[in-house]
């Protein structure tokens, strides 16, 4: 594949990055978060808060970086490579956690949400890991 089609491999990372930022502003109200949160104490609840708005925000950073510094990602430079294999790495580990870790039946009742975001999260794997094992720029 060309360069070209390597960048807009990168800008589609990037959209998918975006796709799931705005995910997660219906998901707590899906996953009637508060409601389950109610008999946590009140510190747990503002670490977990805290923590998916920080999460939030890398991801957000991990689209703003497939956008603005695409040439880099590409392997242009040592930490745009870095970044690729640092991304896919995150992303890789977040699809073993959700395999794993994560309850299923809470998994299966989102059935499609499920599927989209495991699909999502191999095609970001798959980009970002080929860039940065083959460099493209």
């Amino acid at each position: 594949m060309t360069t070209a089609t390597w960048t807009h491999l990168i800008w589609i990372a990037g959209c998918i990055h975006l796709g799931i930022v705005l995910a997660n502003v219906p998901l707590p109200r899906m996953l009637k978060v508060a409601e389950n949160l109610t008999n946590v104490p009140s510190f747990i609840r503002q670490v977990f808060y805290v923590h998916w708005f920080y999460i939030v925000l890398i991801v957000g950073l991990f689209a703003g970086l497939c956008f603005g510094f695409t040439h880099d990602l590409l392997g242009a430079s040592p930490l745009g490579r870095f970044l690729s294999a640092f991304m896919a790495g995150f992303w890789l580990l977040r699809i073993a956690l959700q395999w794993l870790y994560y309850d299923y039946s809470l998994l299966r009742s989102h059935g499609l949400l499920y599927l989209t975001y495991t699909v999502a999260l191999i095609v970001l794997v798959a980009i970002l890991g080929t860039v940065a094992i083959h460099p493209r720029g």
